[in-house]
């Protein structure tokens, strides 16, 4: 699957992407942080199968936020690095 700037066969442009980027990045950290957090927390209390669970979820997190940073890498040398994008686009 290639990744570039958009998804092929999305209905967004470069103008108004399918997905907000930068949000997407923000979230993705905000849970990978929030899921290593609490999965150590549950296997202190000796609660290990939802604390493998949550690292699960980091795991997703973590691939996540390395296909939007492509992504965002992808569209930067579509715009020639002239774009700058704000948290929502």
């Amino acid at each position: 699957m290639p990744i570039g700037a958009q998804p092929p066969g999305r209905r967004g442009t470069v103008g108004e992407p399918y997905s907000a980027l930068n949000l997407r990045l923000v979230l993705a950290a905000f849970g990978f942080v929030v899921c290593t957090l609490l999965a150590i927390w549950l296997f202190h209390m000796g609660w290990t199968v939802p604390g493998w669970l949550l690292l699960a979820w980091a795991a997703v997190a973590v691939v996540d936020m390395v296909v939007v940073q492509m992504r965002r890498r992808a569209r930067k040398r579509a715009e020639g690095g002239q774009g700058h994008h704000s948290l929502f686009e």
